[in-house]
Formats: structure tokens, C-alpha cells, sequence
């Protein structure tokens, strides 16, 4: 079992900055990959980026290429995603994810059904 628990979501403006970090329990997730998703009112859960075990290898979603970093530091057992220059589309829950086996396939690593664990997510509210 994995518990995982996100933190340093709030309310912000347009442009400014967040970092949210994801702290996992129960299990150490050094090696295994990490996922950030989130859902916006009435939506579905979308993929918003992703880091491997050891943090040399890193996927986002085309909205948040050059504004998001995510980071992981595993003596922490922790995952943290930068979010900069937000914008109120990025308005969301946030939910971190580990994905505990291997996934194949261009892509694979979006799909949320293939993510073992989930936290309960923070919101992130940006206001224009």
C-alpha cells in the first residue's frame, strides 16, 4: 500500500507561480514512476505530466510545456510539480499518481488506469 498526500494547492492570479508536492507513505516510490493528473469541474481526469525513478526522463501535456517542472526527490519519498505563468484554464483538482509497473506503448504513461495509487488531491484555483 502506498498512501500518497498532495499539498500546496490554493488560489492564485493569472502568471503567478504554485509548487505542489505529492508525499508518499507506506511505501517507497524511488522505484517507480510518478504521475501528475487533474479535473476540472465536469471533466475527466487528464494526464499532465510525468517523471521516471530516478527523475532523468519527464513527459507533459502540450498545455504545460515551459510553465510545469516536475521533480522528485526520492530520500524525501516526495514528488513536487512547479507550476509557472499559470493561466485560468489550469484551474483544477491535482492529483499525483505512482504507476508501479512498466507501461509500453507511445504514450501509455497518460492513461490513468495504469496508475496503482492515488492521492486526494489539492485544488488549484487561478483567477484572471
Amino acid at each position: 500500500q502506498v498512501q500518497l498526500v498532495e499539498s500546496g494547492g490554493g488560489l492564485v492570479q493569472a502568471g503567478d507561480s504554485l509548487r505542489l508536492s505529492c508525499a508518499a507513505s507506506g511505501r517507497t516510490i524511488s522505484d517507480y514512476s510518478m504521475g501528475w493528473f487533474r479535473q476540472a469541474p465536469g471533466k475527466e481526469r487528464l494526464f499532465v505530466t510525468t517523471i521516471n525513478w530516478s527523475g532523468t526522463s519527464t513527459y507533459y501535456t502540450d498545455s504545460v510545456k515551459g510553465r510545469f517542472t516536475i521533480s522528485r526527490d526520492n530520500a524525501k519519498n516526495t514528488v513536487y510539480l512547479r507550476m509557472n505563468s499559470l493561466k485560468p484554464e489550469d484551474t483544477a483538482v491535482y492529483y499525483c499518481a505512482v504507476r508501479l509497473r512498466a507501461c509500453s506503448g507511445y504514450g501509455c504513461y497518460e492513461n490513468p488506469t495504469l496508475y496503482d495509487y492515488w492521492g486526494q488531491g489539492t485544488q488549484v484555483t487561478v483567477s484572471s
